[in-house]
């Protein structure tokens, strides 16, 4: 046995409690955003009249498709949150995947909701810093 408590020889790694905990928060800030994004969208395909209008934006969809595209990627932002959570490696590079996309997407959206998608964008690079940070051979 060394020091640390493992075995002389043994391959494991330990994880830094700060990275560990950085991927934690990850997770769980993708499991809120993926549920609010979800609501978000919900809302849009039920009742789209409820989000500003903007006429003259370049990037002029319909907000019922807003909202499948928001409802889709919110399901899978949330569950990719939870295979971090896990400690799966996959989820973490999916996450940032995913969240990177959820960035380009709320950007896009931003004229019609803006004080909550300003809200999602910050945490969206949060959490692609939080997971792109985490090596799980840290000292």
């Amino acid at each position: 046995m060394s020091i640390d408590g493992q075995r002389a020889g043994s391959t494991q790694h330990r994880v830094s409690p700060v990275a560990a905990g950085l991927a934690v928060f990850a997770g769980a800030l993708m499991i809120v955003s993926g549920i609010g994004a979800v609501f978000q969208g919900v809302a849009a395909v039920i009742n789209d009249e409820i989000f500003a209008s903007t006429p003259q934006y370049i990037y002029a969809f319909d907000l019922t498709a807003w909202g499948w595209i928001h409802l889709f990627l919110g399901v899978l932002v949330g569950l990719a949150g939870l295979a971090v959570i896990r400690g799966q490696a996959w989820g973490r590079f999916i996450g940032i995947a995913l969240v990177g996309l959820s960035l380009i997407a709320n950007f896009m959206f931003l004229p019609h909701y803006p004080s909550w998608t300003i809200v999602i964008i910050a945490w969206d690079v949060a959490i692609i810093w939080a997971l792109a940070v985490y090596r799980e051979d840290a000292a």
